[in-house]
């Protein structure tokens, strides 16, 4: 097994697309650790597209137009936010070779962003990476109430009209069980993960000025009391 050390030198955009096709991801202790490090859970979060649940609350939040969302117009302020500390977070896992390699996938197409903005200011977002007809949450942050949860609808509804079939959360939190997030096995996620690899999907097929009404619809959370 590498080390640390030779893990941080020898990792590339490349071999991070590797990796995610079979089913690993990079994290760092920390953020201030240079290192990177290999992760394949045994338990595998997944949010199945075809079954997103979209609380009533939350529904009429989207519905409202409460926040602006945009698509891929600032990478570098998603990655800021999820980085940064807050109350109970002093630090996260998001280093400097994290902001790098991502940033490379970014520049390259193959990491995305979701963002809720108000009165001109980014309040709320997240980024993964796609592949295939996979995507594969990284991280999430928000400094408004309700600001990363509307993103995720947003992603969710873009992911389903793109052709996508696998939205891989790595892990199950009480924040995505909330919206349909389940656990399946290591065996079963690999299951799921070739097929969706072998898809032709297009995350940019939802127009990024996609109404309120059509993303509800999209994911069958159009009825104000469904």
């Amino acid at each position: 097994m590498a080390s640390h050390n030779d893990i941080a030198i020898e990792i590339t955009p490349q071999v991070l697309l590797k990796a995610y096709s079979c089913g690993i991801f990079p994290m760092a202790e920390s953020a201030d650790d240079p290192a990177l490090y290999w992760i394949e859970p045994q338990a595998r979060g997944i949010l199945p597209l075809d079954a997103v649940h979209v609380p009533r609350r939350l529904a009429k939040t989207v519905r409202q137009g409460a926040f602006e969302v945009r698509v891929n117009s600032d990478f570098q302020t998603v990655i800021e936010g999820c980085a940064a500390s807050k109350a109970g977070r002093r630090s996260t896992w998001i280093n400097a070779r994290i902001r790098s390699l991502y940033g490379a996938l970014f520049a390259q197409g193959h990491c995305h962003t979701v963002e809720a903005w108000r009165a001109g200011r980014m309040v709320g977002g997240l980024y993964g990476v796609a592949l295939g007809g996979a995507f594969f949450g990284e991280s999430m942050f928000s400094t408004e109430r309700d600001a990363s949860k509307v993103a995720l609808v947003y992603l969710c509804a873009r992911l389903a009209h793109g052709g996508f079939t696998l939205l891989d959360t790595q892990f199950v939190t009480d924040h995505l069980r909330q919206f349909g997030t389940i656990e399946v096995e290591r065996q079963e996620f690999h299951r799921l993960l070739e097929p969706a690899l072998a898809r032709e999907a297009d995350f940019h097929a939802l127009a990024p000025d996609a109404p309120s009404g059509q993303i509800l619809s999209i994911l069958k959370a159009d009825q104000p009391h469904s």
